[in-house]
């Protein structure tokens, strides 16, 4: 009875600090998912990397996560900065130009007008301008606080990023083995989570990629023919294959001001409804397809899953949502697997289960075996079928080696058919026992 309640009270500790843990630990928890996704992401440059500095975990781990930002941050620094730089000389180049600077104020003038008289007849009164602006203002304000506290929430996070990453180069495997220690499920299923985790994340990783830079080569089509020769055609296909990975934001915001300024500026009316045409049905909707088929291949989810998961999760988690939503409907199909394993268990002896649940799928004894560091890894829970050991201890090698000691019957024992002839021996008895 004591055990009983010493367990109950330190089941309520563990509760109550576990959730005041995870308030502490939940802002970072994105910043700690995405950290392990690059881990499983950059593996291959990690091994590449342990390859030439061996037996130094913490410089290999060190140098892999410098090379991960660097790959990460360079381009989409100069990226940055080559479009700024273009998008000021276009800029000032149209500021100089008086002509198409009264162009675009008449332009905005006329819309503006038939702007008004749509709003006055349809709701039979002046807008109300002064309103208007004081609103946009507030608005405006708000979203630059928000602005401000979203960047610097950012930079936290990926500074955040960039430190759990490191660690978990360094002492990854160690956290693992912790975790499986203390997990009270069983290794094999656990073993299986991570390879689904693994293979979720490098097929979510690879069908973004894809997606974007298939949009981006659309777009890019699209602004080729609509646009002059002297528009910075290659600078806009990279930045809508760059904004195409960020989930709500994607393509349109690229695609989008170059149809506004076909129509405000050029004033090629023609052309930008072509483009909005073009880029609304084939640039935007291309990713819709590209994703549930790449999901579908690699991850081994249904497209229409696939699909419905990334929309989903986009849409309640967010941008991560990208990742998470394949994720959670991969490991409910693990887990049902699991479940649907155990209950066939349950009806199973206790002695014959190994070889049940050594039925693991071959990319998880991969995964497994190069854990351990070579084939030697024991799948078996109670034995296996070859090498069961028996009740005395003895394994199969004194098995092979009893038939030798068998004596052999006599040939006129063997030939007269009587009545001993179909008994078993005691040794054949024995082995019976032991296999039973």
């Amino acid at each position: 009875m004591p055990r009983v309640v010493s367990f109950i009270v330190l089941l309520g500790i563990l509760l109550l600090i576990g959730s005041l843990f995870f308030q502490v630990m939940v802002q970072f928890v994105l910043p700690l998912f995405l950290a392990s996704v690059l881990v499983v992401i950059f593996k291959p440059l990690h091994q590449w990397i342990g390859e030439k500095l061996p037996g130094r975990p913490r410089l290999m781990a060190m140098a892999t996560t410098v090379v991960i930002v660097a790959i990460v941050v360079l381009p989409a620094t100069v990226l940055g900065w080559r479009a700024y730089l273009e998008t000021r000389d276009t800029v000032m180049r149209f500021l100089e130009d008086d002509a198409k600077k009264d162009a675009l104020v008449k332009a905005v003038s006329d819309r503006e007008t038939r702007v008004l008289e749509w709003y006055k007849t349809t709701f039979g009164s002046e807008p109300d301008i002064k309103g208007l602006v004081e609103q946009a203002a507030k608005q405006t304000s708000g979203w630059v606080v928000s602005g401000v506290k979203t960047v610097f929430g950012t930079l936290v996070g990926l500074a955040i990023m960039t430190f759990a990453l490191y660690y978990f180069l360094a002492d990854g495997p160690a956290m693992i083995d912790a975790l499986m220690r203390l997990s009270p499920l069983d290794d094999d299923y656990e073993r299986e989570l991570l390879d689904k985790f693994s293979n979720v994340s490098r097929s979510v990783v690879v069908a973004s990629l894809l997606s974007a830079v298939v949009q981006g080569i659309l777009a890019g089509g699209g602004y080729f023919f609509a646009l002059s020769g002297d528009a910075p055609i290659a600078l806009l296909t990279m930045l809508t294959i760059v904004l195409a990975l960020v989930p709500f934001v994607g393509a349109a915001a690229i695609w989008v001001p170059v149809v506004a300024w076909l129509y405000l500026v050029d004033g090629r009316t023609a052309a930008a409804v072509v483009l909005g045409v073009y880029c609304i049905g084939v640039v935007s909707m291309v990713d819709n397809f590209i994703k549930p088929y790449v999901l579908h291949g690699q991850a081994n989810l249904h497209p229409l899953l696939a699909l419905i998961s990334v929309l989903g999760g986009v849409q309640v988690l967010g941008p991560v949502g990208i990742l998470v939503g394949p994720m959670l409907v991969a490991f409910l199909q693990a887990i049902l697997n699991m479940v649907h394993k155990e209950l066939q268990l349950l009806g199973v002896p206790e002695r014959a289960r190994g070889s049940k649940r050594q039925q693991v799928s071959p990319s998880v004894r991969v995964e497994a075996e190069a854990a351990v560091g070579g084939e030697g890894f024991d799948w078996s829970l109670g034995g296996n079928d070859d090498g069961e050991q028996g009740d005395d201890g003895n394994g199969p090698q004194e098995q092979s080696k009893a038939p030798s000691s068998k004596p052999s019957a006599s040939p006129s024992a063997q030939s007269s058919g009587g009545p001993d002839a179909g008994k078993p021996t005691g040794s054949e008895k024995r082995r019976r026992r032991r296999k039973r």
